[in-house]
């Protein structure tokens, strides 16, 4: 019986989605404490998946992808998060399950082979990097010839090319996450081919702006301009595309920088927002108000958290959950 438990992550913006130098994506973002995904993991005699039906999919897609020819694994999902709105759990749960399979029957694979195989990070490698690494990250994507499309509709494709990862400091961050979904599957897909090429002016300007601001501020300990980097991605380059599709996450964005926030983004497509706020005094103020805003609203859950500069852990277990006893169980009471 193993455990793991694998982090969920922020992404910050997309870097290039313009290609003309020969790259596109690359991406920066944060790994978090909370929330997590936590699964146990046995071999068994067929491949069985005990969770949500969506991340269940993920979950059973992955693991057969690596499982040996006529082997078996049982999986129940212990903890989750929701997917598609920014947490990045597609990644997690995949990953897992793979590194579960990987572990189990020791195939001796890495992270990265992992991932190729769970065909996850074709467009952005942060994902990836957050279950191995964890911290704060920066990925140089792909080569466009590799793709040759700007979306991450392609199978084959390694996870983007890590070019550096630091321990991010222990900030405090406030986490909006609205009721409904952001954008995912053929509707994204979709927008990336209608957005992209972004304008080159835009892929300098979000370039200039990490190089020259955001990550001099993370080694200077320096939150307000790190906040400052954050607030000008929202505007430029591809992220801009994503904010303008979520009035909701602008609106929240806007109400945690009247906080005091130094800085507010949304992750990914959204709805997720993130707020950095000065001291775990502010923050708890900040998430009451945030909170009082989505409950007048859609609805949703705000909550303080920090970055986790450590990837997923995996444990081995010799007494663990009945998990065959529990699927039995679970499948009385379906009936």
């Amino acid at each position: 019986m193993i455990t793991i438990t694998s982090p969920s992550r922020l992404h910050l913006t997309l870097i290039d989605l313009n290609a003309e130098i020969g790259r596109v994506d690359g991406g920066v973002g944060i790994t978090l404490e909370s929330p997590f995904l936590k699964i146990f993991a046995e071999k068994a005699d067929s491949l069985e998946v005990l969770g949500k039906p969506g991340l269940a999919n993920k979950i059973k897609s992955s693991a057969l992808a690596v499982l040996p020819e006529g082997e078996g694994v049982r999986i129940r999902v212990e903890e989750d998060f929701p997917d598609h709105v920014g947490f990045g759990s597609g990644t997690q749960a995949a990953l897992s399950a793979a590194a579960a399979v990987n572990e189990l029957y020791g195939l001796g694979k890495s992270v990265t082979e992992l991932a190729i195989a769970a065909n996850r990070g074709t467009t952005s490698g942060v994902g990836v990097a957050a279950f191995e690494r964890g911290g704060f990250l920066l990925d140089g994507g792909h080569r466009f010839k590799d793709k040759n499309t700007f979306s991450h509709d392609v199978k084959g494709v390694s996870p983007g090319l890590l070019l550096s990862r630091f321990e991010f400091p222990d900030w405090p961050l406030v986490i909006a996450v609205p009721n409904g979904n952001g954008v995912h599957d053929e509707e994204e897909v979709d927008i990336f081919n209608r957005a992209c090429p972004i304008p080159l002016s835009e892929v300098r300007e979000v370039s200039h702006v990490l190089l020259m601001q955001m990550l001099p501020a993370l080694l200077e300990n320096d939150p307000e301009t790190f906040g400052a980097a954050v607030n000008r991605l929202q505007t430029v380059g591809f992220k801009k595309r994503e904010v303008d599709l979520q009035p909701a996450a602008q609106a929240l964005m806007a109400l945690m920088r009247d906080l005091g926030c130094h800085g507010a983004g949304m992750s990914s497509f959204g709805p997720l927002v993130y707020g950095l706020a000065e001291n775990p005094r502010e923050a708890s103020k900040v998430r009451n108000e945030v909170q009082r805003m989505l409950d007048e609203s859609a609805g949703g859950r705000a909550f303080v958290t920090k970055a986790r500069n450590r990837g997923a852990e995996i444990s081995y277990e010799d007494e663990g959950p009945d998990l065959a006893s529990f699927s039995e169980t679970l499948a009385e009471q379906r009936i």
